[in-house]
């Protein structure tokens, strides 16, 4: 697959991920939609890996990398789709944009990398002030919003850490290896969370919209995604895959406005804005001011 075509589809499905979630949560329990999307993952993944004839191992370094993988898929997806029910899709979608700032800020602690530029710090300075503004109308709205908005806060830390943990194994996998062994891990937990959280099936409440939702994240959210993702990785400069942060944000947040009528606060557009411009500083302030000094 082109490169440039896997940049487009990682772009689109990021962009429409927090969307799906919020339609598949709208008549199927949130802890059922994530388990019934993971299952169409692993079946779909499973296949791939049976028709590719793709090496799945299961040794110790392997079933690390999964379980680290599993930490992010669980923790990250289980509190998104819990957040789904009051937290708009616009506002998950930015503070998951803030994941490579955190990630950075756990590489520190974790992987002992380099502490944060000056610009860096400015720019972490300046997502904290603009998830202010973003969180205030969920914060003053009602206490089930402002429950929801920690759970995208605790999910995003997740994701990242996982990100940050997944660094430490050393070993060569193919991508879609990777994918399926983390589903194979992460899906019982997922059953098991719906059993204890929820237990039920009520199918007469359920719509066309939520079950096509959870379809599409099942195929394209947790497959096609996670391949784009890899792929895009490998073929290109981290520059321009840190791009993909700064796109989706802004793209989610026009989606839920205008296919979803979520509201567009002043807040929340001043939020946006400033997240936005800290991510640019943090993604690339640093290459700016070297080029800079060049001249």
């Amino acid at each position: 697959m082109p490169v440039k075509l896997s940049y487009l589809l990682l772009v689109i499905i990021w962009c429409t991920t927090p969307l799906g979630i919020v339609w598949s949560s709208e008549t199927v329990a949130p802890t059922l939609a994530v388990l019934m999307r993971m299952i169409i993952g692993l079946f779909v993944a499973g296949l791939i890996v049976a028709i590719a004839n793709i090496r799945v191992p299961w040794n110790k370094n392997a079933c690390v990398l999964y379980t680290y993988s599993s930490v992010g898929i669980f923790g990250g997806m289980s509190l998104s789709y819990m957040a789904a029910t009051s937290v708009p899709s616009g506002i998950i979608s930015l503070v998951f944009g803030l994941a490579p700032i955190l990630s950075g800020f756990l590489a520190q602690r974790l992987l002992n990398e380099p502490k944060f530029s000056p610009s860096k710090l400015i720019g972490l300075s300046f997502a904290l002030i603009g998830l202010y503004f973003v969180s205030y109308n969920q914060l003053q709205t009602s206490q089930t919003q402002g429950v929801g908005l920690l759970y995208v806060l605790l999910a995003v830390t997740l994701f990242s850490l996982s990100s940050v943990m997944i660094k430490r194994v050393k070993i060569a996998i193919h991508p879609m290896a990777t994918t399926f062994g983390a589903l194979v891990f992460v899906t019982p937990l997922f059953a098991v969370l719906w059993w204890l959280v929820d237990g039920q099936i009520s199918v007469t409440l359920w719509n066309a919209r939520s079950l096509w939702s959870i379809a599409y994240l099942g195929i394209f959210g947790s497959i096609v995604g996670a391949l784009a993702y890899f792929h895009v990785l490998q073929n290109l400069n981290a520059s321009t895959v840190a791009l993909s942060s700064l796109i989706t944000p802004s793209f989610a947040l026009a989606l839920g406005a205008f296919l979803n009528n979520e509201p567009l606060s002043q807040e929340l557009i001043i939020g946006a804005v400033i997240i936005f411009l800290s991510l640019a500083l943090f993604q690339f302030g640093d290459t700016v001011l070297k080029r800079s000094k060049l001249k």
